[in-house]
C-alpha cells in the first residue's frame, strides 16, 4: 500500500484527508458539498478511485454522490429509493401507527469485490442494494417485511438502519442494525431475515429481553472471523461468537458502558476499541476526559488510551460511524468528534494526534487504502 485516505462526513460538508504510509503529514481537501450534511462517505475496497457519499438537507432532501477519481470530482447518481410493496406502518412511541417514510441514507457499504455493488441503510429502517454504481436501487424488502417490523420504534436519532456488515467469506450473509429495533442477519442474500438479539437486555423497554426493540448503536466485525461480532449498545458492550445467535456482555472495567462507536484492530481480531460516553442524557466523556479504551482480550479487560488526547474540559461526543482503522502495519486508528477534531493513532492507539481541527461536527470517519 502506498498510502491512506480518511473520508470525513460532517454537518456542513465532506473532507478528504490523505497521507503516505508513514501517516505523519496530511493533506486536507474540502469542504465538498459545503453546507450539506454528509451522513456517510465510504470508498470501495475494490477500486480506490470509487467513493460514495450520502448528502442530505432538510430543505432539498437526499442525494447519493459518486466519485470515480478519488474525490476530485463528483456526480449525483440514482436517488430513486422507494419502499417496495404496500406502504404499511410501524409503531410510534405512543403506540399509534406511523407510515413508512424515506428520510435519509445513514450508511453506505460498498462490496469488497465489485465497485459497482453498494448497499444503503436508510431511515425509516430499510436496506437497499445497487448493482450499477448507485444509478438504480432495489429494496431488500424481506427485512422491513419481517413479522416484527410493525413494532419497530425510532431511537432518539430516528428509526435508522445504520450498520451494514458484509460477510467476506459468504456473500449471502449480511448483518444489519437498526435503532431502535436491534440487530438482524440474512443468510440468503436478503430474502429472509432473523433477529439476532438473544442475550441483549434493555431496561428501557417493557420486555427487557424481547426479540426486537433494543437500541443497538454499532456493530463491528473482523473480516477473518465473520462469526465474531462486537456491539456497542445504548448501554453495554456485547460480544457474539456465533454470528449473533447469542450475546454476552464484555463491558468489564469501562468507566461507562454507554457509547456509540466500536471497532476492531486490523491485524488483531481480539483487539477492540470503544469511546465511553457518560450517559444517554450527557453525551460527553466521563470527567471531561477524552479516552479511547482498548481491550486486547476481546472485552472485559480494558485500558485507557490517553496519550495526545485532551484530559480536561473536553465535552465532545463521538458518533456511531465516526471511528475506523486502516490496514497498514502497525494498524492506524482514527476517530472524529462533534467538536470538529479528527484524531489519528499510527500505532494501534498508543499515541494520538489531531490530524484535523475546527471542522464542522463529525458524523462519520472511514478509511480507504491507496495502492
Amino acid at each position: 500500500m502506498s498510502g491512506v485516505r480518511v473520508l470525513v462526513g460532517t454537518r456542513k460538508g465532506a473532507f478528504i484527508l490523505t497521507s503516505d504510509g508513514k501517516r505523519e503529514h496530511w493533506d486536507i481537501s474540502g469542504p465538498h458539498f459545503g453546507g450539506w450534511e454528509i451522513y456517510h462517505m465510504k470508498g470501495s475496497p475494490a477500486d480506490p478511485n470509487r467513493l460514495y457519499a450520502s448528502q442530505s438537507n432538510g430543505w432539498f432532501g437526499q442525494i447519493i454522490q459518486r466519485s470515480d477519481d478519488g474525490g476530485k470530482t463528483w456526480e449525483p447518481v440514482g436517488n430513486a429509493f422507494a419502499y417496495e410493496g404496500a406502504p404499511g406502518t410501524h409503531q410510534w412511541y405512543d403506540g399509534t401507527p406511523h407510515p413508512w417514510e424515506f428520510k435519509r441514507v445513514w450508511h453506505l457499504e460498498p462490496s469488497p469485490n465489485d465497485p459497482d455493488v453498494v448497499f444503503a441503510g436508510v431511515e425509516d429502517a430499510a436496506l437497499f442494494r445497487s448493482d450499477d454504481g448507485g444509478k438504480n436501487w432495489q429494496e431488500l424488502a424481506g427485512l422491513r417485511e419481517h413479522g416484527s417490523g410493525p413494532h419497530w420504534q425510532p431511537g432518539a436519532g430516528g428509526m435508522c438502519l445504520h450498520t451494514v456488515i458484509l460477510d467476506p467469506k459468504n456473500p449471502a450473509r449480511i448483518y444489519t442494525a437498526i435503532s431502535a429495533a436491534g440487530a438482524f442477519r440474512t443468510d440468503d442474500a436478503g430474502r429472509t431475515w432473523k433477529p439476532i438479539n438473544r442475550g441483549l437486555r434493555s431496561d428501557y423497554i417493557p420486555d427487557q429481553d424481547a426479540d426486537v426493540g433494543h437500541c443497538v448503536h454499532h456493530v463491528a466485525m473482523h473480516p477473518s472471523r465473520p462469526n465474531v461480532l462486537f456491539m456497542q449498545k445504548h448501554w453495554d458492550v456485547m460480544r457474539s461468537d456465533d454470528g449473533g445467535d447469542s450475546w454476552r456482555e464484555v463491558s468489564g472495567n469501562l468507566p461507562s458502558d454507554f457509547g456509540f462507536v466500536i471497532d476492531v484492530h486490523a491485524h488483531e481480531p481480539e483487539t477492540i476499541y470503544v469511546v465511553p460516553i457518560k450517559s444517554d442524557s450527557e453525551h460527553y466523556p466521563p470527567e471531561g476526559k477524552l479516552r479511547v479504551y482498548r481491550s486486547r482480550s476481546g472485552g472485559n479487560e480494558w485500558e485507557a488510551l490517553t496519550n495526545g488526547l485532551p484530559q480536561r474540559d473536553c465535552y465532545v461526543n463521538v458518533l456511531r460511524d465516526a471511528m475506523a482503522v486502516d490496514a497498514l502495519d502497525p494498524c492506524g486508528v482514527y476517530f472524529g468528534t462533534t467538536g470538529g477534531q479528527v484524531y489519528a493513532s499510527p500505532d494501534g492507539g498508543d499515541r494520538w494526534t489531531a490530524i484535523a481541527r475546527d471542522l464542522p461536527a463529525v458524523l462519520s470517519v472511514e478509511v480507504q487504502m491507496l495502492r
